[in-house]
């Protein structure tokens, strides 16, 4: 009997939709049917700012939990516009390129118009607002590792992966999607030059 992978084809469809405070959110799913991938995802994510001064990752993505298609990181992109890439090395392999803006997020509190008794609050209770404001919004670390554990699927074992083992799928993967990028861009250029 042919592995799973073999009946949903050989590539995976990966969509990078956008940030959610900072953390980049990706859509993968098995490229010829559209299915979900029950299997862990090894993925790379790494981004270049647009003037191309700054560079972060290698970050590893992880499923958005309750779903079974996003995936997103732990780690939160800085402000500013991002060109990433992501490269999926594991069940099969994937890429996806995208443009990723992340918008710079105010600290201060919007300001009311409640009358005359609204006088600035004391410094302390000023940055008590932002704050608490802040952690609302932004799950905690140990909240974001739970997020980050993928959905249980069937036998454990699919899901206990080395973290040597993740790490060299998806560099592999990552090379494996830079060699197809290159290929698709000499196909490219061939084309425009014939």
């Amino acid at each position: 009997m042919p592995p799973a992978a073999h009946a949903h084809g050989d590539s995976v469809k990966v969509v990078i939709t956008g940030q959610r405070d900072g953390h980049l959110t990706t859509d993968i799913r098995w490229e010829n049917d559209g299915d979900a991938i029950e299997e862990a995802v090894a993925a790379t994510v790494n981004a270049t700012s647009a003037d191309g001064t700054r560079t972060v990752g290698p970050w590893k993505l992880v499923r958005d939990s309750g779903t079974r298609t996003s995936w997103n990181t732990a780690e939160v992109l800085p402000a500013g516009t991002w060109t990433v890439h992501v490269h999926v090395g594991f069940p099969s392999l994937g890429h996806a390129e995208h443009e990723v803006s992340v918008p710079v997020v105010d600290p201060a509190p919007p300001t009311s118009s409640a009358g005359p008794d609204s006088s600035p609050p004391a410094s302390p209770a000023a940055t008590a607002v932002p704050s608490a404001a802040a952690s609302a919004q932004s799950p905690s670390p140990a909240a974001v590792s739970e997020s980050a554990s993928p959905a249980p699927v069937g036998d454990s074992s699919t899901i206990s992966w080395t973290t040597a083992g993740i790490a060299v799928t998806a560099l592999a993967g990552a090379a494996a999607g830079t060699l197809l990028v290159r290929r698709a861009r000499a196909r490219a250029q061939a084309r425009d030059d014939g």
